[in-house]
């Protein structure tokens, strides 16, 4: 049994965890701590039949608790405010904010693609971005099979993305009324725009999955994107075109695809089947179809990826690396 405490309870990721500890039942936990910010301090939540008080963060908090695990997502400047009391503490954190993604000592871990990544762990792991963990699976496949040599990301990013800032402002869109957060209305609309832009004309959200593609993958290969928000609730989309070293066959890639864990094959296009948001939701697997050879170039190909981006994008990623840890231990 472990004793797991959850930085940020009351958001939309926090509560995703607890969804998903209730369904994974065989996780045994003796004590739950929960955490939030100062006006959740005292609000109660029911967790497998008993009910758990939410505490604002502190020090003192922290340090006189055992605690095993600790799973954030509270941002970044609380990440880097607390982890590493939590860390020095003998805690093991999975943090799902970018504060440690690009750390040379911290993992960055998509469990179905570098599991071994966490034996180097000191007590602190970062979950990846949301986009960049549903395309690393599908990346590592076929990395596997044609070694992987470039790619290029067209994502096609849900609101919930953004938290429930974002699923706010499309409710109110809908209802007539203007963003709050996103600089236009997203009703009925895209951004290409996530996140701040750089000098370099990129995102930040591009940025991230730059750098953590080539991170996870532990390649430095060419990776360029473009992130647009879309008017949709849940699930992040993402377009693939990759080019790999040896000649891409399609066949195989399919069976190294359906084969590789966490992915579910979609890819009959003549009878309709392919990913989308709505099969992907509230599931913690990735989909894969549009599997298909670039007219072009025979070392090249494009597919359509989908996840659940509060699943398997954030919650169900961080809890996938807490069962490696837990078998290990």
């Amino acid at each position: 049994m472990i004793n797991l405490a959850i930085v940020g309870a009351t958001g939309l990721v926090g509560s995703t965890f607890l969804k998903v500890l209730e369904e994974k039942s065989y996780i045994k936990i003796k004590n739950l701590y929960l955490f939030a910010s100062p006006k959740s301090e005292g609000k109660q939540i029911v967790f497998r039949g008993k009910t758990h008080t939410i505490h604002s963060l502190s020090k003192e908090n922290i340090l006189n608790k055992k605690i095993d695990y600790a799973l954030f997502s509270a941002g970044s400047e609380i990440s880097k405010k607390y982890a590493k009391i939590f860390a020095q503490n003998k805690t093991i954190v999975i943090d799902n904010s970018s504060a440690f993604r690009m750390e040379k000592n911290v993992p960055l871990v998509v469990p179905q693609v570098n599991e071994d990544a966490l034996n180097k762990h000191k007590n602190i792991i970062a979950n990846p971005n949301c986009s960049t963990i549903a395309c690393m699976a599908p990346l590592k496949a076929l990395d596997s099979v044609f070694s992987l040599k470039e790619v290029v990301f067209s994502t096609y990013q849900a609101v919930s993305g953004s938290g429930m800032k974002g699923l706010n402002d499309l409710k109110q869109n809908m209802l007539g009324n203007k963003s709050q957060f996103y600089p236009y209305d997203i009703y009925e609309n895209c951004l290409p725009h996530i996140d701040s832009f750089m000098e370099n004309g990129f995102t930040k959200e591009e940025m991230k999955m730059v750098n953590e593609t080539q991170k996870i993958l532990g390649k430095k290969i060419k990776v360029n994107a473009t992130c647009v928000r879309v008017p949709i609730s849940y699930c992040h989309s993402i377009s693939i075109y990759a080019k790999f070293q040896k000649e891409f066959n399609t066949e195989k890639a399919r069976k190294a695809l359906q084969e590789h864990d966490g992915i579910i094959l979609l890819d009959e296009p003549k009878n309709n089947i392919y990913p989308m948001p709505i099969i992907a939701k509230n599931r913690d697997e990735v989909f894969v179809g549009r599997v298909r050879k670039d007219l072009f170039s025979k070392n090249a190909m494009s597919m359509f990826v989908v996840a659940d981006n509060i699943r398997k994008g954030a919650a169900s990623n961080a809890i996938e690396i807490m069962e490696k840890l837990i078998a290990k231990n």
